[in-house]
């Protein structure tokens, strides 16, 4: 075996060398060269083939080669196509397109299926995005995963308006599917269809729509926007499209100016799209979102007053917590008073002060420990226990250490106290007093996570957070029973799938080994022919 690998080494080197400096002003292929890779490819040995397919990918360069290495598909068995497959689309050469399509066309293995689609990817253009949709369509799981993966990579500046072209012939739920590719491609120039596929009939394409500006949009874009949070649904839809808005605008930095463009907008509104917009004014924050929010609430009209509290209630920053302390203590509505409460909750241990000013560690905390003494229900206690967890310090730990011998809380406790064992800053300096709370956490807790994470932070081991899941979609409100009459890349490497194969460590030594001798054979045969001369 290596004196095999020896030959075919030397061989293949010298044929590089000849190419490289013979042939080096000429297109034509070197047919002895094309000739042994193919040889290595159809090889019975994989670390043959493995070398094969590299060469593949980085020498003999042309359409000439790519379309002969191409046509040896069809007389491969699939684990090798698909390898090759993988080769070409490294290559890159768009010669090898009309071999994959053909591929595409054909009762072929599920994996070289697979792999052809991603090769579209590589070698494709815009004309191929139907077919690719088409796929994403009608194919098996592996085969829709790997045309989005196309669609996504597939180079060309028309390709952004191919796919909003087939995005008019689609159902919603394929329309949803190519927005997100759009947003992963970073296509802003398709940011206009996007706010118009954000103001349509469809719940979810409205919704991946709104997701995907929250993405790419500017503040320019919110009066768009606007219109198109008027045009959702209550409920999970219109609070996602409301966040969006926010994720536009919080792209300027000063929270004193950040809704002007919201404002602006706001004034060309009617009455009850005034109100309509109210919320959205609570998720952005400033002076004047909230000169428009006290207003509702200063309002004698119930329902202005109640929407005024809703949208306070949704503030991003700690300038309304006076507000919300007068509402918990004074409203004249109990709800109006609990729904105050646990925004003051929220609110009060947020770093930001709504000036551009950070709020110092004991300010939120104190706040936090206001908020605790207005609490009356054991679901309010146990909401500042969760909120504790977010200020960093060890007076935060403190503040949640009693909870541990309260019934009622404890479970809440041990999860807070996790959760700052978490910050290593935090609990190395105070290891010996953090090693006591996690032990008794190990012994009070029910949850088996919180006990895992306790342990392995006395061992001073890391855990890592899971990541969240992707949210599901809103689904539409079901209708109401009729009243009785009176939503370019850069090209990458391909990626190797697990199976492909590859060059042993073996073959990788002896082959370097060859590299190295040959280079010096050819440097000492260069000065003996110079010496001739």
């Amino acid at each position: 075996m290596i004196a095999r690998l020896l030959i075919c080494g030397l061989y293949c080197l010298s044929l590089s060398f000849f190419v490289s400096t013979v042939c080096s002003a000429q297109d034509e292929v070197n047919d002895e060269f094309v000739n042994m890779i193919i040889e290595f490819i159809k090889d019975e040995d994989k670390s043959m083939r493995a070398s094969g397919f590299e060469q593949v990918r980085t020498e003999v360069k042309g359409a000439a080669a790519t379309k002969r290495f191409a046509a040896l598909l069809p007389e491969l068995n699939p684990e090798v196509q698909a390898n090759l497959l993988r080769a070409l689309s490294d290559r890159g050469d768009q010669a090898a397109l009309p071999a994959v399509i053909t591929i595409l066309d054909s009762e072929a293995d599920p994996t070289v299926r697979e792999v052809a689609v991603l090769a579209l990817g590589y070698l494709g253009e815009p004309g191929d995005i139907p077919r690719l949709v088409k796929i994403y369509v009608e194919g098996s799981d592996k085969e829709k995963k790997a045309a989005r993966a196309s669609l996504v990579r597939l180079q060309g500046e028309e390709v952004p308006k191919t796919i909003v072209a087939q995005m008019t012939k689609a159902t919603p739920q394929v329309q949803a599917a190519l927005i997100e590719i759009l947003q992963e491609r970073r296509a802003l120039e398709t940011i206009p269809d996007m706010l118009s596929a954000a103001q349509g009939d469809n719940m979810l394409v409205r919704y991946t729509a709104m997701l995907a500006l929250a993405d790419l949009a500017k503040p320019d874009h919110i009066p768009e926007m606007v219109q198109a949070v008027l045009n959702t649904e209550r409920g999970r839809e219109r609070d996602s499209a409301e966040k969006a808005i926010r994720s536009v605008l919080f792209q300027v930095k000063d929270p004193v100016i950040r809704a002007e463009p919201l404002l602006a907008a706001y004034n060309e509104l009617n009455n009850e799209d005034k109100k309509t917009m109210l919320s959205t004014f609570g998720r952005i924050g400033g002076p004047d979102a909230l000169k428009i929010v006290q207003g509702a609430i200063n309002s004698k009209d119930s329902s202005l007053h109640s929407l005024g509290i809703r949208a306070l209630c949704n503030w991003p920053d700690a300038s309304v917590v006076p507000q919300l302390i007068e509402l918990a203590t004074t409203d004249a509505h109990p709800d109006h008073k609990r729904t105050a409460l646990r925004a003051l909750i929220r609110i009060a241990p947020l770093k930001e002060d709504g000036k551009g000013n950070i709020r110092s560690d004991a300010e939120r905390l104190e706040m936090l420990k206001k908020a605790m003494s207005m609490a009356t229900t054991d679901a309010e206690k146990k909401f500042v226990l969760d909120r504790a967890r977010t200020i960093v310090s060890l007076d935060a730990l403190h503040f949640i250490k009693p909870y541990l011998d309260q019934r009622p809380h404890v479970q809440q406790a041990c999860l807070s106290i996790v959760e700052l064992g978490h910050y290593r800053n935090l609990r190395e300096p105070n290891k010996t007093e953090f090693d006591k709370l996690l032990e008794r956490v190990k012994q009070l807790s029910t949850d088996e996570v919180v006990k895992l994470r306790a342990g392995l932070y006395q061992e001073e081991k890391t855990w890592e957070r899971p990541a969240r899941p992707k949210a599901k979609p809103p689904e539409p409100a079901k209708p109401k029973p009729a009243p009785v009459k009176s939503i370019t890349k850069p090209q990458e490497k391909h990626e190797v799938a697990p199976d492909a194969e590859a060059a042993s460590p073996i073959m990788v030594i002896v082959v370097i080994c060859v590299l190295l001798l040959a280079c010096a054979a050819m440097v000492a045969m260069k000065k003996r022919a110079d010496s001739d001369k």
